[in-house]
């Protein structure tokens, strides 16, 4: 195996590679990456079992093809620190060691054969769908800060991914919850697809966000069973699905709640913000006091010390309610509009909040007690 690649195009495919290796393997051939030379494209594979990441670089100047795995982290360390856009010429020499050469460096890694990395060979094929990166990103987006962290209900550490119907009109929603924070928002569907709800784990999340970020385009998406298969240009992620029921959700939106706040959203941000540094513990919670048009923002902290702020908001009634701070300030930095809306029914019950610029998403937080 013999070729040369720019340094640019390697370390981008190498950084997202980084995503997917778990740092600490038992199995040392999960912390390499498999590389692959043929038809001037070279092919990158990373997986920890759960996920599976392959990339392609195209026009690469192959000598001679070949394949062989090395260590992701090791090889990543090194092109990042080579000059940007050089030419990084590889070779595989004997002993398993992979020679790597650009201006005056020269190095040789350590290689595990191929044939033991692992690879699964699955038709996806059969019930495809596409979609706008940029929408899919929203859903991710929205999304994702209301994942959960507790494993002991599985169903919820992910996004739930389903097609629904509004009248005439069909969607791709994405939901995801803590059980103190749930968001939703969804995307409109030209046609009705042939897809299965699917709940979409946190690292898989986060490694597509990452993917979407770099990429404007088409992304085909299709699941088979307890996988689900992204395809971007070059890049194709492959992920394991959590198994479970994700609770019905539509049941838990307020449908009481008629006290509406309106209120600039940027200067809710940095308020709330703000406000809150006095305390390091974000479970004191910001208290709103709320009268006519105006909201008094307050934290009480017994180590460290208090802080208030008053805001000139659209609000028609008296109203006394606390929330953990960075539940509210994960929502509104997702709203697109310029103004945020947040709808009350009492003190003790959930806040629905909605975004001018966004109709299709909706956000709702519980508050806190005391």
């Amino acid at each position: 195996m013999k070729f040369n690649v720019n340094q640019q195009d390697l370390q981008k495919s190498l950084n997202y590679c980084q995503g997917v290796i778990e740092k600490r393997s038992t199995l040392p051939i999960l912390s390499n990456v498999l590389l692959e030379v043929s038809n001037s494209i070279l092919t990158i594979t990373a997986t920890d079992l759960d996920l599976i990441f392959i990339h392609q670089i195209k026009n690469v100047e192959i000598i001679e093809e070949g394949k062989t795995t090395t260590s992701s982290s090791v090889m990543y360390d090194i092109v990042r620190k080579f000059s940007a856009g050089k030419k990084i010429n590889f070779s595989y020499i004997a002993e398993n060691k992979l020679h790597l050469e650009s201006e005056k460096s020269v190095f040789n890694l350590n290689c595990i054969n191929a044939a033991e990395f692992p690879l699964t060979d699955e038709n996806f094929n059969q019930n495809e769908f596409s979609i706008k990166s940029k929408q899919l990103l929203k859903l991710l987006n929205k999304c994702k800060f209301s994942v959960s962290n507790d494993e002991t209900r599985h169903y919820l550490s992910g996004i739930f991914f389903h097609q629904n119907q509004i009248e005439d009109k069909i969607f791709l929603t994405a939901a995801a919850t803590d059980s103190h924070r749930m968001s939703i928002s969804k995307v409109r569907l030209n046609e009705k697809i042939d897809f299965e709800p699917v709940i979409l784990p946190k690292k898989t999340i986060f490694q597509l966000c990452s993917l979407l970020e770099d990429y404007e385009g088409e992304v085909k998406i299709s699941n088979i069973k307890s996988k689900i298969k992204f395809e971007l240009n070059n890049s194709i992620l492959i992920s394991k699905l959590i198994d479970g029921k994700f609770p019905n959700y539509v049941q838990v939106i307020p449908k009481e709640n008629q006290k509406k706040l309106e209120v600039d959203l940027k200067l809710f941000i940095d308020s709330v913000d703000r406000v809150a540094s006095v305390s390091l513990d974000k479970k004191d919670g910001v208290k709103f006091n709320l009268t006519k048009d105006v909201l008094n923002l307050s934290v009480n902290n017994t180590n460290s010390g208090d802080g208030k702020e008053s805001l000139s908001v659209k609000f028609d009634h008296d109203l006394d309610i606390s929330f953990n701070s960075r539940y509210l300030i994960d929502v509104a930095s997702q709203l697109d509009g310029d103004k945020i809306e947040i709808y009350f029914k009492d003190t003790g019950s959930p806040a629905l909040i909605k975004d001018p610029g966004d109709f299709d998403s909706i956000f709702v937080v519980m508050p806190m007690k005391g």
